[in-house]
């Protein structure tokens, strides 16, 4: 990858709006954000008006792995977590002039155990009951992109597919961007409908239900605003709606509403430093549900242009607050419950960093690397520490091939 030029900083350091985001997954809806990650494909720069020029063809891989749980925390069953193998493939093109194509797969493949719901040890502290080391899954998604492009933007339209041993998904989604007459101002949006169904398998954890359904329909809004030759920055709001089946199956008793109403607010700022050739990068965004809970998140990173290549070591942190019918240890008889360490209040630091290689004209590989850790007292909100809580690694590896 070539240094930045000064006089080009401002697209080096052009932000993805949302709608360049994909969908989330039945795996990442069950891993949660932590995992959520740029577009596979067409990640460089790219304005709002541009089709691509070139072909690309990117394979990546991913391992995620979480450490064990402590075993004084568990009452009985497995120490081990998931540990999960993503792969994918894409290919993206021009179609004539003003229209491209992208198609995307992608394979996960997880093993592990799980916890199945918190009850009290002998000591009253709150133990967790695993699932044993039984969960074996394999998940395969496909998805079709198309765009159009004019003189001052573009639209896109997506639709995929996915489907797994206990879960089945179809998404459609739309977005549309456009510049402003000076090129200074990018405006943005996205709307998208998925409707899942739901097929528990039955293993060492029992369940109680057969068929599930669960659709979801999501909305963005947003603005980027080129604030001067190295400076940019975008603000954006979403709102997402899920009706149907939103309880885990696979927990002892787990009772959650049957809607969920999700806002989030994000803005970010990109500041490209002529003399260091690099760019600061920080994003923010504020989160609020219609089950109490609200979170924030800060990313700050440092983009270093080398040479041959890109270097960004980047720092998260995440906070967020219970949800109204979160409880530490199970609580069966309540009309909604959940003990599930993803509802609790916790913090979350994440230190992780990106490396773009440029291998000749053509190649370009990717690495990256992070590390997740939470702990209830790293948080801004008061709750109870649920003893469950997850710390991970992720590593991917990718290569990307553009031709003419």
């Amino acid at each position: 990858m070539a240094q930045a030029r000064p006089e080009a900083a401002v697209a080096a350091n052009k932000l993805p709006t949302l709608s360049q985001l994909p969908g989330s997954s039945p795996l990442m809806k069950r891993l949660g954000a932590p995992l959520l990650a740029l577009p596979a494909y067409q990640t460089g720069t790219a304005l709002a008006d541009a089709p691509p020029t070139f072909t690309e063809v990117g394979l990546r891989y991913t391992n995620y792995s979480e450490d064990r749980i402590d075993r004084d925390l568990v009452i009985f069953g497995a120490t081990d977590r998931y540990d999960i193998d993503v792969t994918q493939l894409w290919i993206e093109a021009p179609v004539g002039a003003s229209w491209s194509v992208a198609l995307d797969v992608q394979n996960d493949y997880q093993t592990g155990a799980s916890p199945w719901f918190v009850g009290a040890q002998q000591n009253g502290e709150p133990g967790v009951i695993m699932s044993g080391a039984s969960i074996q899954d394999n998940r395969v998604e496909v998805g079709v992109t198309t765009r159009y492009f004019w003189a001052d933007g573009n639209a896109g339209f997506a639709v995929s597919h996915s489907d797994e041993d206990d879960y089945e998904a179809t998404a459609l989604a739309f977005d549309a961007s456009w510049n402003t007459a000076d090129d200074a101002r990018t405006w943005s949006t996205s709307l998208s409908s998925s409707r899942d169904t739901l097929n528990p398998t039955q293993g060492v954890i029992p369940v109680f239900i057969s068929e599930e359904d669960l659709d979801t329909q999501s909305g963005y809004f947003g603005v980027s605003q080129i604030l001067s030759r190295t400076t940019i920055a975008r603000i954006g709001l979403s709102y997402t709606l899920s009706e149907g089946y939103l309880s885990d199956p696979y927990k002892l008793r787990d009772q959650r509403p049957d809607t969920h109403e999700r806002l989030s607010l994000s803005a970010g700022y990109r500041r490209f430093l002529i003399d260091a050739n690099a760019s600061l990068q920080i994003d923010y965004r504020y989160y609020a549900d219609s089950w109490g809970t609200d979170s924030h998140t800060v990313e700050l990173a440092w983009a270093q242009n080398l040479r041959g290549s890109l270097l960004t070591p980047f720092m998260r942190y995440y906070t967020q607050r219970e949800a109204d019918f979160f409880s530490v240890i199970a609580d069966a008889g309540a009309p909604q419950y959940a003990d599930d360490y993803r509802l609790s209040s916790y913090g979350a630091v994440t230190l992780g960093a990106r490396w773009a290689v440029a291998l000749g004209e053509s190649w370009t590989l990717e690495l990256e690397a992070e590390r997740y850790m939470t702990d209830a007292d790293w948080g801004v909100f008061d709750g109870d520490a649920a003893p469950a809580l997850v710390d991970f690694w992720l590593g991917t590896v990718g290569i990307i091939w553009r031709f003419d």
